[in-house]
């Protein structure tokens, strides 16, 4: 028996989350008023799915640091969807914002475990805390401001998250390191 080459479930799980961030981020940012249901069929599936997809994968790799963040993200798309969607009800922007801080509070302490990691991923959850936290406070304070601040810099998130995940795939095709940067810390 041969063993065999495992692919790296972080690129599907980085896309995922940067392709359903980017969309919904260009509404928050009101750069796009209407349609916003798109974000519904990302959330649940390419958002949602592929990530927790991602992060059995982390898990079953031994990587605890992939299998929280990408469950995590992934059940924070799933409620999206199923918030957004209307099937959960007696949502209200208090309710939506406090739910954006906490999940702003776990990405916080997420970033920390990224200083020994690379530019990307840093980068990535350090304008994510930031998008989370501006979005919270958008919501609860109802202040279209903040929402929008939260939708420009939730673009950088998920440009981030992008070039993070992609250049490994486009590295490892091209047999070479990804050019993610060196780590904050050794």
């Amino acid at each position: 028996m041969t063993d065999q080459k495992s692919a790296n479930p972080a690129p599907l799980g980085l896309s995922g989350f940067a392709l359903t961030t980017l969309v919904l981020s260009c509404y928050n940012a009101g750069l796009i008023t209407q349609g916003v249901s798109v974000v519904l069929g990302l959330a649940a599936f390419y958002g949602g799915l592929a990530q927790l997809v991602a992060g059995i994968l982390e898990w079953k790799s031994g990587n605890t640091f992939g299998y929280t963040a990408f469950f995590t993200y992934g059940a924070f798309w799933e409620w999206y969807f199923l918030t957004a969607g209307g099937f959960i009800g007696g949502v209200t922007l208090q309710g939506i914002g406090l739910v954006l801080i906490a999940f702003g509070i776990f990405t916080l302490v997420m970033w920390f475990g990224t200083f020994k990691s690379n530019l990307g991923l840093f980068t990535t959850f350090l304008l994510l805390w930031i998008t989370f936290f501006l979005l919270g406070l958008g919501a609860m304070m109802n202040n279209s401001g903040l929402t929008h601040a939260g939708g420009y810099v939730g673009i950088l998130t998920a440009i981030a998250a992008w070039y993070t995940g992609l250049s490994t795939v486009v590295a490892e095709s091209l047999g070479k390191s990804p050019p993610l940067g060196k780590p904050i810390m050794k």
